[in-house]
């Protein structure tokens, strides 16, 4: 989301492959990754966040496959997953018990990811009065934390989310992410 490197390598790459092909210069062609496959890693890579983006989808494929699920098991485990997220970030007596700063990391990630998925899933979005993820003490748990550590994850919660705009958000929680 930050750094577009892999997508302006893997554009030279596809260009000097052309340009070999056009020269007759046919090195390690078993090594090559075919024109299909090619497309296919160029669509993925041009997304924002290509993963959040490809396990949303499964996320709500999975949800309108499965019918006979009620949507609220999904839901109900993604707000579930937040919310411990949110309270082990926000208690001093859980984040001690991290040996290693990268767990806080990985918590904060797999909280907004679990957001963003919650939103891409639920008809109402996450950031509505109605929803069960607490989404005003998650963003406060997030800004308490160094600024450079969490930019990226802030900035995913305005980019990748469905439903941060619609009139159901409630202005308060609008304006935290601005």
């Amino acid at each position: 989301m930050r750094s577009p490197a892999i997508q302006n390598d893997f554009s030279y790459y596809r260009r000097t492959i052309s340009r070999n092909r056009i020269n007759n210069k046919n090195l390690d062609m078993e090594k090559e990754v075919n024109n299909e496959m090619a497309n296919r890693m160029s669509l993925f890579y041009a997304e924002a966040t290509p993963m959040l983006k490809t396990l949303s989808n499964a996320t709500t494929n999975f949800v309108t496959e499965n019918k006979t699920l009620p949507l609220e098991n999904t839901t109900d485990c993604l707000s579930t997953m937040a919310s411990v997220c949110k309270v082990m970030l926000e208690t001093p007596d859980y984040t001690s018990r991290f040996s290693r700063e990268d767990t806080l990391l990985f918590c904060m990630r797999v909280m907004v990811g679990v957001i963003i998925l919650y939103d891409h899933v639920h008809p109402n979005g996450a950031f509505t009065k109605s929803s069960k993820i607490d989404m005003k003490g998650c963003i406060k748990v997030l800004k308490d934390q160094p600024a450079d550590t969490v930019e990226g994850l802030l900035n995913a919660l305005k980019f990748t989310t469905k439903h941060l705009n619609d009139e159901s958000t409630p202005k308060n929680i609008r304006s935290m992410l601005q």
